[in-house]
C-alpha cells in the first residue's frame, strides 16, 4: 500500500498412499535408495537420495486446530471433515551432510514441486568450535541409507568429534535426530540447523509459542509457507529456539534452530508436522472452507529481523506486516486481527492472537507519541486509520482470548488514541477531519495521504477512515463495557453516533447515488465510483439497508458500463480513472501523466486492484439481505485463489507483482506477497449470519 513500492543419477522414492507406505514398510532394498553389493552389504546407488512421501487422510498426517489426527487407518474425521493428504518433498545428498530440497504441500497437491530453499543453498547444519562457524556440507562426512528413504550422516567436527544427523521421513511427518559423540564434544560452541529459504518462491515465517525479549522463537512454532501450507515444528530441546533474519534488499530469509545441549550429551529430535485448520467453530459451510484454507493462512506474517535496527526502513522481528521481509503497518493490523479472531490457537502452546497482541503492544510501546497519534509505517504519520488500526485490533484480542487483565492494564493508552480522534474533529460536526486537505494537486512526495490508500490524495472528510473510525469508537466502547466503564462506553457510543449522523449525509454524491471517496476541504466531492468505501459504509451500517441496496444496483450497473467482468480477481478500487491532480505526484507506481488519469488506469491505485479489500463490498450485500450477490463474488474468487492465487512471491519490483493487478489479471504490484490480500477469504466465515454477528456486534450496540 506504500507508494515507493544437480540432479545427475537421482532416485525418486514415492509414497503416495497409506497402502503403498504399508507395501514399504516391508520393503524392497531398492525402493529404500540404496543396493546389494555382492558381499550383502548395502552401497549408495547415487549421489542424492531423493523423497517424496504423502500421507492419507486415514493416517496421522495433520493437526486441526491443535489437536493431532487419529494415527489409525479409519480415518477419523477431525473438525467435522476427514484431512487431506499431506506431502513432504525432500532431497539429500549422500556426498556431504546437506539438504539442497525442501518442500511440503498440506493440501496433497503439486505446489511441493517448488523448492522453498534458496538455489544453491541448502539446508545443513552450522557448528561453532574454536570462535569460527563452518557448514556441515564443508566437513568431512559418510552418509548411511535408512529405512524409507532417510539417511544418517556421521560428520567429522575435529579428529575427536562426530557429529551424527539423521533424517527420517515417514508418511506421517519428517523427524531429524541429532548427537554428538567423541571426548572432546565439550569444544562445540553450538550446533544449528539453517534453513536458508526463499522469499521470491513464497514468505515462509514463524510463528512460534513465544517471543523472548531479545527476539528469540521459543519453539514449539508453526512454520508457514503460504499457500504451501503449515508444519508444526517441535524439539525434544525444552530450551530449543529459533532466530528469523532477512535481508529485503536481497530477497533472504534465513531460519536458524539453535540445538542447545549436544556438547554436553543431549540428543535432540526435531519434528516437522503436518498442521491442518479445522474450520472455526461453528462454520457450517465445510466445503467452502476447504476452498479457503490454503490461503486462511497467508494473512500472517510475522516479520523476520531486516534492515538497520533503529531506522525507520527496518523491522524488528516478529512483528505482523505485509510479508516476512517487509513493513509492519498499523492500519493493516485490524485485517490479520480480524482473521484472527476465528484462529486463536493453532496448537494447545501457540495461539494467533498472542502474535497480534505482541504487535499491538510493539505499536504502542515503540510507534505512538506523546500526542496519541500512531504512526502509520516506517516515519510517516497523519494517517487517520493508525489508530483506528490499534483499537480495532484490541477488541479483537480482547474478543478472542477475554484477557480482561491486558486490557485493563492497556485502556488508559487506548483512550489516549481515541482522544487523538477525537480532537481531529476540527469542525465539530461529529466528523474526523485528515492533517491532508485533499484538495486537487496537493500531495507531493515524500507525502503520503490519511489512509492506506496512500498514493491517492485522500484527506479532510475520507470515507475510508471515518468508517474505521466508526468502527473503532464501536469497539472501544464494547471494551470499556467489559470493564465496567459505563461512563467512558457512553461518551464512545456519542462520539460513534455522532459521526454516523453525519457520514452519509457528507459523502452522498446526489450526481451519482453512491458515495464519493472523501470530501475536501475547499468542499469538493471527490467521486470516482469506489466499489470499496461504499462496501464499507454499507457492511458497517454506516448506510442504511434501503440506501444501500441502491447503491450496489448502481456500481453493478456502472461495472457493466464500464466493461469490468473479471470479479475472479476481485473489484477495482475505483471505476473512474483517477486524475493527475489526485494522485501522489510527480512520480511512482500508477501516477498518471495525463490530467484525466487515464493513461494509468487499472494500475496500482488508480484504478488497480487489491483483491483483499472486495471483503466488504462482498459483505454489503448480506448485510442489506441480497446474499447470493456476495457469495457469487466471493465463489469466483475462491475459484482464482484455487488455481493461481493471489500472490507470487516477494519481488519488490513495479509490476511484477500480482499482490495488484489490472482488470485483465496482468502483474501491477510491487511486493508481490501482501498479507492483507487474503482479508477477503474472511468472507467465508462472515456470511453466515451467526458468525458475522460476533464481529459486528459492537457496530449494533442495541443487539447486545
Amino acid at each position: 500500500m506504500k507508494g515507493t513500492p544437480a540432479n545427475a543419477g537421482m532416485m525418486a522414492v514415492s509414497l503416495s498412499g497409506w497402502g503403498e507406505s504399508m507395501k514399504r514398510s516391508k520393503g524392497v532394498g531398492s525402493e529404500r535408495g540404496v543396493s546389494k553389493r555382492k558381499d550383502g552389504g548395502e552401497r549408495s546407488i547415487n549421489r542424492r537420495s531423493f523423497l517424496q512421501l504423502a500421507g492419507s487422510s486415514a493416517g496421522a498426517a495433520a493437526l486441526a486446530m491443535g489437536a493431532k489426527a487419529s494415527s489409525a487407518s479409519t480415518g477419523e474425521e477431525v473438525g467435522q471433515e476427514k484431512l487431506k493428504a499431506s506431502v513432504f518433498r525432500i532431497c539429500m545428498e549422500a556426498e556431504r551432510a546437506e539438504v539442497p530440497t525442501l518442500s511440503w504441500d498440506t493440501e496433497g497437491g503439486d505446489r511441493l514441486r517448488t523448492n522453498l530453499l534458496r538455489s544453491g543453498s541448502p539446508l545443513c547444519l552450522r557448528v561453532g568450535m574454536n570462535g569460527a562457524w563452518r557448514n556441515s556440507g564443508e566437513l568431512a562426512a559418510t552418509a548411511t541409507n535408512l529405512a524409507d528413504g532417510g539417511i544418517a550422516y556421521a560428520i567429522s567436527v575435529s579428529p575427536t568429534v562426530t557429529l551424527h544427523w539423521a533424517i527420517e521421513p515417514s508418511a506421517e511427518r519428517l523427524v531429524m535426530h541429532l548427537s554428538a559423540s567423541g571426548e572432546d564434544r565439550r569444544v562445540l560452541d553450538g550446533v544449528e540447523l539453517h534453513l536458508p529459504l526463499d522469499p521470491k518462491a513464497t514468505p515462509t515465517t514463524l510463528l512460534p509459542e513465544s517471543w523472548t525479549n531479545d527476539g528469540r522463537a521459543n519453539l514449539p512454532a508453526v512454520l508457514s509457507a503460504p499457500d504451501f501450507g503449515q508444519v508444526l515444528l517441535e524439539c525434544s530441546a525444552a530450551d530449543g529456539q529459533a532466530r528469523l533474519e532477512g535481508d529485503r534488499e536481497k530477497h533472504t530469509v534465513d531460519m536458524m534452530l539453535e540445538l542447545p545441549g549436544l556438547s554436553q550429551g543431549t540428543a535432540i529430535t526435531l519434528s516437522f508436522t503436518p498442521l491442518q485448520l479445522a474450520p472455526p467453530k461453528g462454520l457450517t459451510d465445510v466445503a467452502m472452507w476447504q476452498q479457503a484454507r490454503r490461503g486462511w493462512f497467508n494473512t500472517w506474517q510475522p516479520s523476520a529481523r531486516w534492515g538497520e535496527q533503529g531506522k525507520p526502513f527496518s523491522a524488528p522481528v516478529g512483528i505482523l506486516s505485509n510479508n516476512v521481509i517487509s513493513d509492519p503497518v498499523s492500519f493493516a493490523l485490524p485485517f490479520y486481527a480480524d482473521q484472527a479472531l476465528w484462529t486463536p490457537e493453532l496448537t494447545s502452546s501457540i495461539s494467533v492472537m498472542a502474535q497480534v497482541r505482541r504487535s499491538i503492544d510493539w505499536w504502542l510501546d515503540e510507534r505512538t507519541d506523546a500526542s496519541g497519534e500512531v504512526t502509520g509505517y516506517w516515519n510517516y504519520r497523519n494517517f487517520l486509520d493508525a489508530n483506528p488500526g490499534i483499537l480495532i485490533s484490541s477488541w479483537d484480542y480482547v474478543e478472542a482470548t477475554g484477557d480482561l487483565k491486558w486490557l485493563g492494564e492497556r485502556i488508559g493508552q487506548l483512550e489516549q488514541l481515541s482522544k487523538f480522534l477525537e480532537g481531529r474533529d476540527i469542525d465539530g460536526d461529529g466528523m474526523v477531519e485528515a492533517t491532508q486537505s485533499g484538495d486537487y494537486n496537493t500531495l507531493q512526495q515524500p507525502g503520503r495521504s490519511s489512509c492506506w490508500w496512500d498514493a491517492l490524495n485522500t484527506g479532510y472528510k475520507d470515507g475510508y477512515t471515518n468508517a474505521y473510525i466508526y468502527r473503532a469508537w464501536r469497539c472501544l466502547a464494547d471494551m470499556e463495557q467489559r470493564l465496567g466503564r459505563s461512563t467512558q462506553a457512553m461518551h464512545c457510543t456519542g462520539l460513534a453516533e455522532r459521526l454516523k449522523a453525519v457520514y452519509t449525509r457528507t459523502l452522498l454524491n446526489p450526481a451519482t447515488g453512491w458515495l464519493a471517496w472523501w470530501k475536501s476541504k475547499d468542499g469538493t466531492l471527490h467521486d470516482y465510483a469506489s466499489p470499496i468505501v461504499n462496501g464499507l459504509g454499507i457492511a458497517y451500517g454506516l448506510v442504511e439497508p434501503g440506501l444501500g441496496r441502491e447503491i450496489l444496483k448502481r456500481l453493478r450497473m456502472k461495472m457493466r458500463q464500464v466493461e469490468f467482468s473479471r470479479f475472479d480477481l476481485g473489484l477495482p478500487c475505483t471505476l473512474e480513472p483517477v486524475p493527475r491532480a489526485d494522485y501522489l505526484q510527480p512520480d511512482g507506481l500508477g501516477v498518471p501523466s495525463r490530467a484525466d488519469g487515464r493513461d494509468t488506469f487499472q494500475t496500482y491505485m488508480n484504478g488497480g486492484i487489491s483483491a483483499g479489500h472486495t471483503l466488504n463490498f462482498i459483505m454489503a450485500y448480506h448485510v442489506v439481505g441480497q446474499p447470493e450477490e456476495g457469495d457469487a463474488l466471493l465463489r469466483a474468487m475462491l475459484g482464482r485463489q484455487g488455481r493461481i492465487g493471489f500472490q507470487n512471491g516477494v519481488q519488490n519490483q513495479a509490476d511484477q507483482g500480482i499482490d495488484w493487478t489490472n482488470w485483465t489479471g496482468a502483474d501491477k504490484g510491487y511486493e508481490g506477497y501482501l498479507a492483507d490480500v487474503f482479508q477477503f477469504l474472511q468472507a467465508v466465515v462472515l456470511r453466515e449470519p451467526a458468525l458475522r454477528e460476533r464481529i459486528y456486534r459492537p457496530l449494533h450496540p442495541t443487539k447486545v
